[in-house]
């Protein structure tokens, strides 16, 4: 309910926006509001996971992954994220989100999310690992490909990264 009026923005907007390659960038335009502050006047470090959903939302239905996941009735689950705070967000300052495929492994997908603010400043960036998972259990990573109509293979994944999902 806490992003209510911001999903259903992007909800009733998403028809306007070009599709997506998967390889692509999502890139979503905010404002900080009065409810996304904490009591040092700031963007609450919870408030950008609850963004990031939003991100990752538009990633999906503007590629064929969306699609791909009501078809087959595949809900996405977190499987972990790592967060890294660099700047502040001040109240009604804009930022965007740019949220992106990282890579992939055998069960899971990760991706990028950074949040910019205006002149390209990072303040701050996360990586989420996910899987999707159908009424057989877990959806291997290929079938997903496959069936989004992707057939390249997977950007290497940063070390740090493969370590931590080998967590």
């Amino acid at each position: 309910m806490v992003l209510f009026f911001r999903t259903l923005w992007k909800l009733l907007t998403l028809w306007r926006r070009p599709r997506m390659e998967p390889m692509g960038t999502s890139v979503l335009r905010f404002r900080v509001w009065p409810n996304d502050l904490d009591v040092n006047i700031h963007m609450n470090n919870g408030r950008f996971l609850s963004i990031m959903d939003l991100g990752r939302f538009d990633l999906s239905f503007r590629t064929k992954l969306g699609r791909v996941m009501l078809r087959n009735r595949w809900q996405p689950l977190v499987g972990g994220i790592t967060m890294r705070y660099r700047r502040s967000l001040a109240p009604f300052e804009p930022y965007e989100l740019h949220t992106r495929l990282l890579g992939w492994d055998e069960k899971w997908v990760f991706l990028e999310q950074r949040f910019l603010k205006r002149g390209g400043d990072l303040a701050a960036e996360g990586v989420v690992k996910a899987l999707f998972r159908g009424r057989e259990g877990n959806v291997p990573v290929a079938e997903l490909l496959r069936q989004m109509g992707y057939e390249g293979p997977s950007p290497e994944l940063p070390e740090a990264i493969r370590r931590w999902a080998s967590h």
